[in-house]
């Protein structure tokens, strides 16, 4: 099985952990695909929508007769060339929303974390202990050189290590039981402790 470093705050390492099987997957780019392209459409609300010739209100009678007066031919002042009439091919409400099977989900986060781990992209911490201000959390940044756009995986909703995050535009979180490929694929370093990596393995590993 592959090994990790464990880190302490300052930058030391404290001990080598273990890696289940689950990061150590083959990385699957079209499942990642699949995944990242779901999640997208079902954030789509597709609730934009206008009126077609036949739903904008009036235009009933025809405008001037047919021939003699010298204009062009018209037969309802609600058709698309004129203001105020209707929309042609209008856009109307619709469900962008996608499904996944969750054993399909499961394979792509895995296989995205898989990858992390292989390009050495994940810093995982013994403990991650803040009083809720930005400069603690910035020292940690700068200690493991974590000046790209970084994840960071919480056992649980800290809210002081949330708030320590909130003013790093290149940083943000997400508690263990809301990692999704998504955003493992959309940030470039993972920042994460012992415990959430346990947890992964308890709830997934073989």
């Amino acid at each position: 099985m592959a090994k990790i470093n464990v880190y302490n705050m300052d930058g030391s390492v404290k001990e080598e952990l273990e890696l289940s099987e689950i990061f150590s997957l083959e990385y699957n780019e079209a499942l990642i695909h699949q995944a990242v392209v779901t999640r997208l459409a079902n954030e789509r609300q597709g609730t934009k929508s206008t009126l077609t010739r036949s739903e904008v209100r009036g235009g009933g009678i025809k405008p001037w007769r047919q021939k003699g007066t010298g204009r062009a031919r018209q037969g309802s002042i609600r058709a698309p060339q004129w203001i105020k009439g209707g929309v042609v091919f209008a856009p109307k409400s619709r469900d962008f929303s996608k499904k996944m099977n969750i054993t399909a989900k499961r394979l792509a986060l895995f296989s995205a974390l898989s990858k992390k781990f292989a390009d050495n992209e994940v810093v995982v911490l013994a403990d991650l202990t803040v009083s809720g201000k930005t400069k603690e959390m910035v020292k940690v940044l700068n200690t493991f050189d974590l000046n790209k756009r970084t994840l960071l995986v919480m056992a649980d909703g800290n809210e002081l290590v949330r708030r320590s995050a909130a003013n790093i535009n290149t940083l943000s979180t997400l508690p263990v039981d809301q990692i999704n490929t998504y955003d493992v694929v959309a940030s470039q370093k993972i920042l994460t402790t012992k415990e959430v990596i346990e947890k992964l393995q308890e709830v997934y590993g073989e």
